[in-house]
Order: structure tokens, then C-alpha cells, then sequence
């Protein structure tokens, strides 16, 4: 019985392939922990290998098995289907180690590039130029891999012939079906390249603020500033305007309008304002100033312009301005405020 067993032809092949897939497992790692030890001072190298060691795992011992199965005699039972079955794991397995190591590579770089710094304008374009780029070639990764998976199959190949000969009509269709996708793709591509818009850039779009939160292959996440979400295409950033308010520096200049009665002076409102704004936390020192910006028939426009180092600060500098001077005007010269007085005789509002 023993005998029969050990002289049948598939014994041979069987015991190669543990054979080989153990070997290939010592190799993965041995040379996984040598590798490792090597690349600890290569942030970029060790992201990498941190995130193929998974597939890495599966592709050595396919990739043993697959010589074994090659060498195997050509007339044994089932050897083809076993070939394929196994060609067709070491091609996802290699697609899977590859759409890994891109990823290592984006997040290595993006490790040596923090952005939650204050001065982090080079560090967004990175950080946009990676992950797109990234998302962009794993989705041309996933179609190669199932391309050269539907490949192996003689039936699919022949499908493919037939629908390439016939590209009449349904290759026009096709087009409009996929014109969404090409002109993301492309979007995508434009975004990496010339970048618009990056990671935690601070945007206005559809009478929205927000910052850009996340970036994928398809659309834009941008978080309004009430924690909501609104999701945009990446073609809407080509073909549409919008405000980018950290395009080239997070620094902004903040403007604050109040309304005053013609007789308020404004000597004192210029030294409250230089008051409030040196005295705010918010201000970065670069500027500050207050005009008369216009002038109606019943009170005049004091616009106070102060800079601050992002857009977040600007608004709460303007925002402890503009209580700064409302509560000046009130505490010092509450008969300067805008007021309407009504004409008892004619009902007729008449400037105070």
C-alpha cells in the first residue's frame, strides 16, 4: 500500500512543492528581517518593505510552486489546470505586492514630509502630489492585473478580439459611458501636476468654506467649517472657478466693517484698533489700518483691515475686532452708534 502510494506520479511533485513553498518561507523570513535591519535608517525603503511583507509572504511560495509545477512531466493528470490556477494567483498576488509597494512609497514619503506644521506649504504639495499619483497608479495596477489575468483564458482573449473588431457603436457608447471616468483620470493627473488645490488647502466653493480634507481618483472631500462634508468630482477643480485662500502661503489679510454716525472720531477708533489687534494673539505683526471706505446719507463705513498667519486666525482676529470696537463705540461714544430718527410730525425717517 505504502508502495503505491510513493509510486504514484503525483508524490514526486507534491513533496517538491512543500519543499520549495517551506524554502520560500525561510527566505521571506530570513531576508524580510535582514532586510528590515538594513533599511532602518530609510524611512521611504522600510514603508516599503513594511507594506509588501504580507503579499511578499504569499508571492515567494507561489512563485516556488510555479517552477515546480513548470517542471512537472507535461502528461500528468490535471497539471494544466493546476499551472493556471497557479499563474493565475502569483498574478493577483504580484498585482496586490505592487499596489502595496506604491503605497509604501506614498506613505514613506509623506512620513518625511509632516504637514501639522505652521509653515506647511511644501509638505501639502507633496502630500497632494503622492496620494494622488499613488491612487492613480494602483487603479492602472488593478486593470493590468486583471487584464493579464483575463489573458490566460483563450475564450477571453478571443472576446476581446471579437469586441475590438466591432468597435463601432459600442466603442462610441463605451466612450460616453467612460468620459466621467477618463476626464477624473485626467483631473487627477492635472491636480498631482499643477495642483490648484492640496491637502488642507483652505477653499470657497459653491458659496462654501472649507478645507480640503481628502483627495481620491474620483472626487474631493472638502470639511466646511460646521463639520459638514460637501463631495466634489476632481473635473470640477479644472473646469470651474473657486477661491483658494492658501494657494501659495497660509497668510491672509482680514477686513472688519462697522457703521458709525458722522459724529464719531476717529483719532480715538484708530487707537483703539491699534490696541485691540497688538494685544490679540491672532495678529502676526505684518499689518494693520482703518479707512473710511464710504459714506451714505445717514452714517459712514469704517473698514479695519489686520492680518494673521492662516485662515482660522483671521477669522477670530476679525471677529475680536469687531467686538473690540462695537464695545469701545458703546462704552465711550454710545451717541455715535447708527441710529434713525422718525419725524413725529411727518412719519419721515431722518438720518440722527
Amino acid at each position: 500500500m505504502i508502495k503505491e502510494v510513493l509510486d504514484h506520479p503525483w508524490v514526486g511533485p507534491i513533496v517538491a512543492a512543500i519543499v520549495a513553498a517551506t524554502l520560500a518561507l525561510l527566505v521571506h523570513a530570513l531576508g524580510g528581517f535582514v532586510l528590515r535591519r538594513v533599511t532602518r535608517s530609510m524611512p521611504v525603503l522600510n514603508s516599503i518593505l513594511a507594506h509588501i511583507r504580507r503579499p511578499a509572504l504569499f508571492l515567494l511560495p507561489l512563485a516556488a510552486m510555479e517552477l515546480v509545477w513548470q517542471a512537472s512531466p507535461d502528461d500528468l493528470y490535471l497539471i494544466d489546470k493546476i499551472r493556471h490556477f497557479n499563474g493565475l494567483a502569483l498574478i493577483a498576488v504580484s498585482t496586490w505586492l505592487l499596489i502595496q509597494a506604491v503605497n509604501g512609497l506614498a506613505d514613506g514619503i509623506v512620513k518625511q514630509n509632516p504637514y501639522d506644521v505652521t509653515d506647511n506649504l511644501h509638505a501639502r504639495r507633496v502630500l497632494t502630489q503622492t496620494r494622488v499619483l499613488a491612487r492613480t497608479a494602483n487603479a492602472v495596477l488593478v486593470v493590468a492585473g486583471g487584464a493579464f489575468m483575463l489573458m490566460t483564458f483563450p475564450g477571453a482573449r478571443q472576446v476581446g478580439a471579437s469586441l475590438l473588431a466591432s468597435a463601432g457603436v459600442i466603442g462610441i457608447v463605451a466612450g460616453l459611458a467612460a468620459k466621467p471616468v477618463f476626464s477624473n483620470l485626467i483631473a487627477g493627473l492635472q491636480i498631482a501636476l499643477a495642483q490648484p488645490i492640496r491637502m488642507d488647502d483652505v477653499l470657497v466653493v459653491e458659496g462654501e468654506w472649507g478645507r480640503v480634507e481628502e483627495i481620491t481618483g474620483t472626487f474631493v472631500v472638502l470639511r466646511i467649517w460646521d463639520d459638514r462634508r460637501l463631495i466634489l468630482p476632481l473635473s470640477y477643480f479644472i473646469e470651474k472657478p473657486f477661491q483658494n485662500w492658501t494657494r501659495h502661503d497660509s497668510q491672509l489679510l482680514g477686513s472688519v466693517f462697522v457703521y458709525a454716525d458722522y459724529g464719531m472720531p476717529l483719532a480715538p477708533l484708530r487707537e483703539e484698533v491699534e490696541r485691540i489687534v497688538k494685544a490679540a494673539p491672532e495678529w502676526d505683526g505684518r499689518f494693520f489700518n482703518l479707512r473710511v471706505t464710504d459714506a451714505t446719507e445717514r452714517t459712514m463705513q469704517i473698514r479695519v483691515l489686520c492680518t494673521a498667519a492662516s485662515s482660522s486666525l483671521a477669522f477670530d482676529l476679525r471677529c475680536t475686532v469687531r467686538e473690540g470696537l462695537i464695545d469701545f463705540m458703546q462704552r465711550e461714544y454710545p451717541q455715535c452708534l447708527p441710529k434713525v430718527r422718525i419725524d413725529g410730525g411727518t412719519g419721515e425717517a431722518k438720518p440722527a
